[in-house]
């Protein structure tokens, strides 16, 4: 096992067998990627119910930018929350016209930034924590500059309450 050029873990033969003879389920080794020494498409038509790999050979072409454009319109949650309205979610949870002016000034500046996909995950990453049970930090760095964040859970700093530059994250 290996990572590339952009951390994608890479498997090869050696890697598969060791998983099955470890009691691997097959079924789980769908959507791995693989650089392989055999003919994937061969080995398929003689073993029966052979998981579905990614031939690694196919992504190596791929450079770093067309990897995280590819990744980043590819979000893995259920699809109540690639359909929120993540806007109007955060406004719904204002109480006041001050923070109501900041969540509206902050949305405008990840809507330029087109990240509006990215909040929706980070909404839907904050609700299977909490389901879960799972405990994360207070918050890190410039991101507790962020109202936003502070009201989807993501850290527990209230920018308002400590002045703090919507800015200072979003530059």
């Amino acid at each position: 096992m290996k990572s590339d050029h952009v951390g994608r873990i890479i498997f090869d033969e050696t890697d598969l067998v060791d998983m099955v003879m470890r009691g691997q389920p097959l079924a789980d080794l769908n959507g791995l990627i693989v650089q392989p020494a055999i003919d994937l498409e061969t080995a398929a038509l003689i073993l029966d119910d052979v998981p579905k790999f990614i031939n690694y050979d196919k992504l190596a072409k791929e450079s770093l930018e067309e990897y995280d454009h590819r990744c980043q319109h590819n979000w893995h949650m259920p699809e109540e929350y690639k359909q929120l309205d993540i806007a109007e979610h955060v406004v719904a949870m204002c109480d006041t016209p001050e923070k109501l002016q900041r969540v509206g000034h902050e949305l405008l500046l990840y809507q330029e930034r087109g990240l509006f996909d990215l909040l929706r995950y980070l909404k839907y990453l904050v609700d299977v924590m909490r389901d879960n049970h799972v405990i994360w930090g207070v918050g890190r760095g410039s991101s507790v500059a962020s109202y936003v964040l502070y009201l989807l859970g993501v850290h527990r700093i209230d920018s308002m309450y400590y002045d703090l530059d919507a800015g200072e994250f979003l530059r």
